[in-house]
């Protein structure tokens, strides 16, 4: 069962809420280290943002579900000055706050004058996706008015466009369930400590279509396809003998060598503009050999260098 997500709409109150720009929190007399973490969840509805909220809820982290942006520097506030009591704050920011969505912009300037690091978490899936959860509870999407729930998802992908190009981390729920989504977060914010970079390496397959979600993208099908080969059909590229036949190729090592040294450069790039999650999709035809067996030795290579890594099979197993 897909991550089902479908939040009450509320009425809101506050539509005058003004955002309150200021100095630095600790030229108010409140230390750095009572500064608490801050992540906004936004997303598409549908797409898993309660679930989200949840895991992190579970984490010990202080949730407010659909805050108006205009008060986020307000509860961020507050947390510092709990006296510790509130390190950790996530907030859920969805278009049942439309009313307040322009704020958002000038809520995250405010948060970045008071030097708050915060970080955007974006649910995502497709529309086929996410139009079979709406009809499978019978509900309408909040943003259709008298139309076709398309036609709200629609027109909320067009009212968060902004956002999710602001986003840090950008997870798609298409194919996945709550458990799946959880591990996904567990992943992300279950460390006590943050590390530098994290990275989720993919593999899938054309044929089934690109990642949403991905931030850099690999092509694989330059090198022969282990498909044709019947002793290696039945196995994936977890198998040995399917990665040694790849990786006997011409270019193969040196196609690995050369974009593990890309990655390098990129991901220096990430920590300076502080970017801390990055997803490489590897890419063949299925899904199954050549993409499998290259995001295992490129994840290898990445935890080798210092970088907590992530790899996810997508398509294995659907052939």
């Amino acid at each position: 069962m897909n991550v089902n997500e479908h939040e009450e709409q509320q009425d809101q109150s506050g539509d005058d809420a003004q955002v309150s720009t200021g100095a630095p929190l600790e030229s108010a007399g409140v230390p750095e280290t009572a500064i608490p973490e801050l992540v906004i969840i936004s997303g598409m509805s549908g797409a898993g943002r309660s679930t989200a909220a949840k895991c992190l809820e579970d984490l010990g982290w202080f949730v407010v579900d659909n805050l108006p942006p205009a008060l986020i520097p307000t509860m961020v506030e507050l947390g510092a000055r709990s006296q510790g009591n509130v390190a950790r704050i996530a907030v859920v920011v969805d278009v049942r706050g439309r009313r307040f969505f322009d704020n958002l912009r000038d809520s995250l300037a405010d948060l970045a004058a008071k030097h708050v690091t915060r970080r955007i978490v974006f649910l995502e899936s497709s529309d086929d996706a996410l139009v079979r959860r709406f009809e499978s509870v019978r509900r309408p999407h909040p943003l259709q008015g008298d139309g076709r729930i398309v036609d709200g998802i629609d027109a909320e992908r067009e009212l968060l466009r902004e956002l999710r190009g602001d986003a840090d981390l950008v997870i798609d729920t298409s194919s996945l369930n709550v458990h799946e989504l959880r591990a996904k977060m567990d992943a992300q914010f279950a460390g006590e400590e943050e590390p530098e970079l994290r990275a989720t390496v993919m593999s899938f397959g054309f044929k089934y279509g690109l990642p949403v979600d991905a931030d850099m993208v690999a092509d694989m099908r330059f090198l022969p396809n282990p498909h044709w080969v019947p002793e290696l059909r039945p196995f994936t590229g977890l198998n040995e003998e399917v990665s040694a036949y790849i990786f006997n190729q011409p270019g193969a090592k040196e196609f690995l060598d050369r974009y593990a040294e890309l990655l390098r450069l990129v991901a220096a790039g990430y920590r300076r503009e502080g970017k801390r999650y990055v997803t490489i999709a590897i890419g063949c035809t299925g899904g199954k050999h050549r993409s499998v067996a290259t995001s295992e030795k490129l994840a290898a290579r990445l935890a080798a260098e210092g970088v907590e890594t992530v790899v996810v099979h997508r398509d294995m197993g659907r052939e």
